[in-house]
């Protein structure tokens, strides 16, 4: 037989995913599943994008290009970034990866290693801690709580630095809460990492789904140097749904770039061609679709939120941004629902999709037993027919 490694042994399939895969079983004997357990919003890619992609491909940009990414589009990343945030830096320090997870993988890979330890506060997305471990470093966790808005203090970040510590992770709008940090929050644990001696791991795929009156605010540049510190990762695949085209990218110090790209040019070489020039188009063309989208969430949000707190024993925190619901279900911890104990998160999650079909992710995939975490990016009529068939479950 052939032998595992340990690393291999050790990193645990994706929650999300395996939700998903399962769901999907269910659908091929012909049941009707209520689907919430991805992130990928339910909209088509913009007609201006997709033509870009085509076009690429009748210019016969199909070869491979620069293991980081063509010139062009590293400088489409860098002029939205002066757009947007007054952040300033060179093509050069971009890595176009596949996916923002690929962008993740590269910068834990050429950061750290065995010995060194990372900080993630959670909840945290499920692939986090399994991607640090696959560098054979090891990972911290900083318990926040829907008290404090789910949001972890400089305090708890002070505390949690050993002289192990090499990175801390941070996200927001954040998977699976949907919190935002407000940019003096932000700025206070941004002090404690220029105290120290840690860099930060920023992710802000959801930069641009926020609601109400929050703001996303880019890490990078809240401090001087602190963009020294900080690798900066986002992508297209939730913005501009374009999780299929598998564009991501990190922006960092010119240093940790080049390492990020020779481990990238070993790994997989170049990401998709055509996908870089079709980020180009929506990085640089027309944002309305952005807003469009952006708009559409916020009525789902208020939509599920609304009727989820209606439901008996469960209470649904409102996000500020992403598309992820993070409600608490512990008041049904003991009980039996359609004849299946509930004993905690993963019990209710499997008995709300063998009893009534709906498909969610146990919080405790996130660090946070207690909670399940519900996508609702997918239509308003499928969103109404899920918490129905949950309010059957619960009631």
């Amino acid at each position: 037989m052939l032998p595992i490694s340990k690393m291999a042994a050790a990193v645990q399939p994706s929650a999300t995913l395996a939700a998903g895969a399962k769901a999907r079983l269910l659908k091929s004997e012909g049941k009707t599943i209520f689907d919430f357990s991805l992130g990928e919003p339910d909209f088509n890619t913009p007609k201006h994008i997709c033509d870009a992609g085509y076009k690429a491909m009748l210019d016969g940009h199909t070869h491979y290009t620069a293991a980081s990414g063509i010139a062009e589009l590293r400088g489409a990343i860098a002029r939205w970034y002066k757009r947007t945030y007054g952040y300033e830096f060179s093509p050069e320090q971009v890595i176009v990866s596949n996916g923002a997870k690929h962008s993740l993988h590269n910068a834990l890979a050429s950061t750290v290693g065995p010995g060194d330890e990372v900080i993630i506060p959670t909840p945290y997305w499920v692939s986090y801690s399994d991607l640090v471990q696959m560098t054979g470093a090891s990972y911290a966790l900083v318990s926040t709580t829907e008290k404090n808005g789910f949001k972890m203090t400089p305090a708890q970040l002070k505390a949690a630095i050993t002289p192990r510590s090499k990175l801390v992770m941070l996200n927001s709008p954040s998977n699976p809460t949907g919190i935002v940090y407000t940019r003096a929050e932000l700025e206070a644990l941004a002090d404690v990492v220029l105290e120290s001696n840690i860099g930060v791991i920023s992710d802000e795929i959801y930069e641009q789904l926020v609601f109400g009156n929050a703001k996303a605010t880019c890490f990078a540049m809240l401090r001087p140097k602190l963009a020294e510190r900080t690798i900066t990762i986002s992508g297209v695949s939730k913005s501009y749904a374009m999780t299929g085209w598998r564009m991501g990218w990190a922006i960092a110090p010119l240093h940790v770039t080049k390492a990020m790209g020779n481990v990238q040019s070993q790994e997989t070489s170049n990401p998709c061609s055509i996908s870089q020039y079709a980020t180009i188009a929506a990085l640089d063309g027309d944002q309305t679709c952005v807003e469009t989208m952006r708009v559409e969430f916020e009525k789902r949000r208020d939509l599920v939120c609304r009727r989820l707190n209606k439901l008996p024993g469960i209470r649904c925190p409102i996000p500020d941004g992403a598309f992820y619901a993070f409600f608490n279900v512990e008041a049904h911890f003991g009980k039996t629902l359609k004849g299946k104990p509930i004993k905690d998160s993963l019990t209710f999650c499997s008995a709300a999709l063998e009893t009534v079909h709906v498909n969610l992710v146990q919080g405790s995939a996130f660090g946070a037993e207690g909670y399940v975490r519900l996508s609702f990016a997918t239509s308003v009529d499928q969103i109404n027919k899920g918490i129905d068939r949950l309010a059957e479950l619960v009631s």
